[in-house]
Formats: structure tokens, sequence, C-alpha cells
């Protein structure tokens, strides 16, 4: 055994085509990855074997481990997959074709033959039920108890394995939902039920019976693999409590998190969010771009002094997979995050028009990319990267994984001759189109919100990150970028950072100048003790717990709110004057202009609660064996620019690399779970936490 007997944390994030691990050592700030293919269609499968290789690599016993944090597209591609439960909806009479209509405006106003997203439930399993309450919560209709028995006992011949309860105007008056869930408890036993007051209390009813069956539609398969999980841990020796990473950047206990998996929608991404958010702080910047690439996608997250900006509904499973609007909407608290169909294994083909392109879809890990030798055969990011020389076919996962520079060479050149074009440069064009989709989207993401992207640092992440990070960054006119130690498994680390923390939501729409103290003070302090309650049961002490309170504004009339901070203490008059100025100040700043002699009206209040973010000091990395490592390997040809061919370049050990080394582009990094590439024009310095500095000459 190591010297390591207690205080490790694991961390565990399961991608599209690479499970990534991480254990950490508190005490000596020693940090260990690895990454293992992800198992289909059993993901634990390759997290178990993942966990017990890396703590067997270091010959660390199981119970040094004190926490374990997880993130998983399990939810996500379920949703995508349509492989949830057999699920069924209860609501109220008039509603039952609310899932299909949707709302009034189209996603593509342009497309003839655009199509909706097929809803969760099947028509024949929506029942409609008698009962009304008006937005304020006055019972307009009781609740007809026999329709409801008789709704479970239709569902109950269709044999549905979980139920979606969502009431007109719930938020207001919950009481019909929770009679409804205790006679579906009685009728149907064992069958998961989602109540839409519990899931998304907010108004909009298409967004909340949406958000509601999605929840339903995916908690059976949640619980089953997250106490799977569990069990397989403890069998493993890991005794310690399993958190899961959510979608607003914090994590919460495993048992919440099978009550609300429509919250793990964006679980993964997340991590590598924090993750940027600390390396771009560890040098000094506090404006950054957390990029992070992997095998399948890029995701990419703006954040100001470690805070990122939360959106309160979110999209999944669309029709066209990056065009807003054509998915499900689910009102769930996420990063602010765009999410682009480039990763290391993207399929680069003609597409319908004959011109070559790159993404969304993707080889994911089976079979993979061709140079993986799985039985893949169409040309990826990663066999455009191999061929150029950028990738070492010898050192793939530090040499557990051997690439094969013929298939790759076949994928490509099969593509090569149909554009007529020698296959270096279709190669090539395959890297420039990835990387120029990817800088498109950041700058169109930056210029809905009024951000200048280009005072940004871009931090990369990501087994593909580091070797697209400084060509995204040229196409944004992005200086400097930031490469942090393990970088390829940095949504992984980001885990680490996640605080215990969980959102809460009430709507109750009152003009500003109107609003009842009284019952906004006691709908605060609900939420903020339901969260007291959640955050204290896995693990949090009350001392540490920390509240923000926050508000969504809108002008009357108007259909799209922004959300404003509200001050601690009691909501009165002088709360409300400065809601009001935090209102047109933000206002100001997003729209350039405010609308005078127009009232502002409260939507939505919301409360944060959570516990202190983990501290992280001089974390770093070590190698297998922790021998030294020499600097340099020695040189490759590597090609950057078809008009000028191949260059000979420096390819760097980056386990040898230490602090103050700086050398000149173009040069290779090369570690053990990602590849770093510097460009001609580019330079490479090692700072003391050891994160490679890439800045344009």
């Amino acid at each position: 055994m190591t010297d390591i007997e207690h205080n490790v944390v694991l961390a565990i994030d399961i991608g599209g085509t690479f499970t990534d691990l991480v254990l950490l050592d508190e005490q000596g700030g020693r940090l260990m990855a690895g990454k293992v293919l992800t198992t289909y269609p059993d993901p634990s499968q390759g997290v178990l074997q993942g966990v017990q290789r890396l703590l067997g690599q270091w010959q660390i016993d199981p119970g040094a481990v004190r926490r374990a944090i997880h993130g998983t597209t399990l939810v996500t591609n379920a949703l995508i997959e349509r492989k949830g439960a057999r699920t069924g909806l209860i609501t109220t009479e008039g509603f039952r074709d609310a899932l299909e209509i949707g709302r009034e405006g189209r996603y593509d106003i342009y497309d003839l033959f655009l199509q909706r997203p097929q809803p969760l439930v099947e028509r024949r399993w929506r029942c409609e039920v008698p009962q009304r309450v008006d937005v304020g919560g006055r019972v307009l209709v009781p609740l007809d108890e026999e329709a409801v028995r008789r709704a479970c006992e239709a569902l109950r011949d269709h044999a549905v394995e979980a139920v979606g309860i969502a009431f007109l105007h719930a938020y207001a008056n919950p009481a019909h939902e929770l009679r409804a869930a205790e006679i579906v408890a009685e009728l149907l036993p064992g069958v998961a039920v989602s109540l839409s007051h519990r899931v998304a209390p907010e108004f909009r009813e298409y967004e909340r019976t949406s958000t509601t069956v999605a929840n339903a539609y995916v908690q059976p398969l949640a619980a089953r693999y997250l106490q799977g999980l569990e069990e397989g841990l403890q069998k493993s020796g890991v005794q310690a409590p399993l958190h899961i990473m959510l979608s607003n950047g914090g994590s919460s206990a495993a048992d919440v998190a099978a009550e609300f998996p429509v919250r793990l929608v964006e679980s993964g991404p997340s991590g590598g969010a924090l993750s940027g958010a600390y390396w771009g702080g560890m040098v000094g910047d506090g404006e950054v771009m957390a990029f992070d690439m992997g095998g399948t996608t890029a995701k990419a997250v703006l954040s100001q002094d470690g805070a990122f900006q939360l959106a309160t509904e979110s999209e999944v499973a669309r029709v066209y997979r990056f065009k807003k609007g054509s998915g499900l909407p689910l009102l769930v608290p996420v990063m602010d995050m765009i999410e682009i169909g480039a990763g290391g294994g993207s399929i680069a083909r003609l597409n319908e028009m004959g011109l070559p392109a790159v993404g969304p879809d993707s080889a994911g890990a089976a079979p993979g990319p061709a140079c993986y030798g799985l039985g893949g055969e169409e040309a990826t990011v990663t066999d455009a990267d191999l061929l150029l020389g950028l990738l070492n076919e010898e050192y793939f996962l530090g040499g557990k994984m051997r690439l094969d520079v013929g298939t790759a060479k076949t994928a490509v050149g099969y593509l090569a001759q149909k554009l007529d074009m020698e296959v270096e440069r279709a190669a090539w064009g395959i890297r420039q189109l990835v990387d120029e989709n990817m800088a498109s989207a950041a700058r169109v993401h930056a210029a809905e919100r009024g951000i200048d992207i280009r005072a940004y640092t871009l931090v990369a992440t990501g087994g593909a990150g580091p070797a697209h990070a400084c060509s995204l960054a040229q196409r944004l006119g992005i200086g400097t970028v930031v490469v942090p130690p393990a970088a390829g498994v940095g949504s992984a680390f980001g885990l680490l950072l996640a605080p215990i923390a969980f959102d809460f939501a009430r709507t109750y729409v009152m003009r500003l100048e109107e609003v009842d103290s009284v019952r906004l003070g006691a709908l605060l302090a609900e939420m903020e003790e339901e969260g007291r309650q959640i955050v204290s049961e896995a693990g949090v002490e009350e001392a540490q717990m920390q509240i923000k309170r926050t508000a969504d504004l809108r002008y009357v009339g108007q259909g799209h709110e922004i959300r404003v901070a509200v001050a601690e203490g009691e909501i009165e008059a002088e709360a409300m004057r400065q809601l009001q100025h935090d209102f047109d100040e933000e206002y100001g700043r997003l729209y350039g202009r405010l609308c005078d002699g127009v009232a502002v009206e409260a939507v939505n209040w919301r409360v944060n609660v959570s516990g202190p973010r983990p501290q992280l000091q001089h974390v770093r990395i070590v190698q297998e064996g922790g021998s030294e490592a020499e600097a340099c390997k020695g040189q490759r040809p590597v090609f950057f620019d078809p008009d000028e061919g191949t260059v000979e370049t420096p390819v760097y050990d980056r386990y040898g690399l230490e602090s103050g080394f700086a050398a000149a582009g173009p040069a290779i990094v090369e570690e053990a779970e990602s590849t770093t590439v510097v460009p001609p024009g580019w330079r490479l310095a090692v700072d003391e936490a050891s994160s490679l500095i890439l800045t344009r000459s």
C-alpha cells in the first residue's frame, strides 16, 4: 500500500466515449487520474472496473476514500434514445394534449417540414381528470377522485412503470396533486410518481408538464442505476457516501438525485466548467471561457470571478440537435453553456449538398474512431489529428491504447478521394471545419450575452480540448490559453470542486409595488427550510450553509425575464426599491435602454442553499511509478499548414516539464490523458501550478 491511508476523494465522470476517474489525496495534494472506455449498455460496469484499476494501480485501500462524486450522462442519453420507463400522465381535464401542442411559435419559421419532438408519453397513456385551481391557488373545481381511480386502472392495464401528475396551477396550490398521488400509491404500488409542484413549481404549463413527465420517465432507470452503483462501490470496498453532480454546478446526495433525476441533464459538463474557473483563477484571470472537448461533444461556459450564469430552462432530445426550440423543454436550473457536436469522435463526411461537414454525430466509444481499431470505418477528428502528426500512435492513454495509422488513413482517404485531394489536406480540412464550428457557436453565445470574448482566457480541458484550444482561441481573438494539469480528465477534476447545493423556485406573479411582503417572506422561508434540510442530510453543518435569493423580473407585458439578486433580510419597501434599481441596471446592461413608465413585475422567486465550496490547494498530478521524465522526447513531422507541408516539431513529456520552462511553438506536449498542440506563432510556458500557459507571439 502507499502512504495514503485516508482522506481520499474519488470523482467519476461518464462521457460518451470515455469514463474519467480522479483520486485526490487531500493531505498531500496528489492527483491520480485514469481513463477507461465507457461501457454500453451499462456504464456502471466501466465505472467499477475503472475504480478498481485506479485504486489498484496506486495501491490505495478502498476504505481510504471518504467521499465519492459522480457526474453522468445517463439521464440525458435515456431521454435522447427514448430508453426510459413506460410512463403515464394524469392531468387536468382539457390538457391531455398540452405535450403535443407545445408552444405557439415555430422554432424554424422557414421549414415547411418542421418536426416537433415526440412526447415521452403516448396519447393513450395520458389521462384527464376533472379539477381546476386558478392562478392564485383558489379551487374552482374539486378533484374528482373517482376519475383518478379510473385513470389508475387504465394505466395499470397499460403496465406503466412511472406516472407524472401535472395539474393546472399546482404550483399555487398542490393539494389536488398530493391527494392524487395518495390514490396512485394505493392503486399502483411500486410505480414511480413525479408531482409537478415538486419537480418544477413554476408557471408555464407546457414546460412544467414536460419537465414532470421527463422526471418520471427516467426515475426508475436512475434509481436502479444509482442504487446499483452505490452497491457496486461498497462491494469493492468504497464505503464513502455517493454524491451526484447536478446541472447547476452543485452536488447532492444520491437519494435526492434519484428523486429528481431530471436535474442531472448537464451533470458532467458542469464539472468541466468548475475546473475551468478554478484553473483560470489560479493564474489570476477572472474572466474565463471554460472549454471542454471530449470524444463526443465540446462544451463552453463563460465565467466571471468564478461565478457562472444559470439558465432556468434547457432542452433535451432535440429533433435537430443544435437547433434551439426543437427539443423537450425542462424547467431545471442549469449552467448557461453551449454544446457543440464537436469531439474527437465527430464523423467527417459529405453532407446532402455534397460539401464536407464534421459532426454532430459521433463514433462514440463503440465502434469509435477508425484508428481505435474497434470496427469504426468513418473518418473522425481523432483520425485527422493522428494523420497530421498531432497525436502519438504509441502513447494514446499513456501507451495503454495503440492507435492504428493505417485504418485512419483508409478512412480519411475515402473522404479525400471524394474531394479529389491529398489525404493530409483532407485531414487538415477536417480539423479546420471542427474548429470553426466551435468558434462560430462560441461567438454567438458571447454576443447574445453582450460579452466581448476577446478579453477572456480560454481554459482547455477534455481529451481533445488541449489539441484544439489554440486554433479555437485564435479564431475568437483570445490571446491566452491555459491547459491545467490532468486536463484530459478536467470534468472529473471539476467534480471535486462542487459544493453540496440545491435550488428551489416558486411562482408568485406580482408587480413590485404590490408585493405582499408577508406572503413573499413565507414563500422564501419555506424554500430555505427545505433547502437546509436537503443540504443538512448530505452532511453540511448548519453554520456552513449559504443562502442566495434571486427573482425573475420583467416589464409587465413581456414574455421573458431576467434574474436579479434579492437582498438578505426582511422583504420590505426598501428591499423592493433596491430590487427595482438592480433590475434597471441589469436590463440596461443587457439591452442598452429602459422602458420608462412601464411597471416591473416579479414572476418567480428562487432560493439556492449550499454548503462551502471545497478548497483545493497545491494540487499536483503524479505519474505512475513516480519516475522522473525527460522533458524532450524527440521530434516528429507535424502538418500545420498545407502550403508549408510538414514541420519537424519538438515533442515534450509534460511530466518532465518543470515550473519556469518556456519554449516557442511549434511544439507538442504529451501526457497520459491528452495532448497539447502549440502551433507556430504561439509560445509555451509552465507556471508554478504546473499549468501550461500558451500565448500568441
